[in-house]
């Protein structure tokens, strides 16, 4: 990890959807459908979490144990929001957190 990476945490859109494919391929998984939460690292796809049950994926060949934790406690945040199915905001972005 470097001190000097920017991070993005935010809900996948459909222009992702080729990122996401190329990420689940490249950890050998499936790849993730429904709502997804993704993580930009200095602009590149780094890793991926699905909201709605499911593995996530991540670049093997890039360091993304940080990246992975920083998703999983967005989808804790989003899952634990009050009045909302599922958790999270439907609307809008998620705010990155700082490296």
């Amino acid at each position: 990890m470097s001190g000097n990476e920017s991070i993005l945490i935010r809900t996948a859109t459909v222009a992702d959807a080729p990122g996401l494919a190329r990420l689940a391929a490249l950890d050998s998984a499936e790849p993730l459908t429904g709502r997804v939460l993704v993580a930009e690292v200095d602009g590149q796809l780094r890793a991926a979490h699905p909201l709605d049950g499911g593995r996530p994926v991540a670049d093997p060949f890039a360091e993304s144990e940080h990246v992975l934790t920083l998703l999983r406690a967005h989808a804790r945040a989003l899952a634990g929001a009050p009045g909302k199915r599922g958790g999270g905001r439907r609307r809008g972005r998620l705010l990155p957190l700082p490296a």
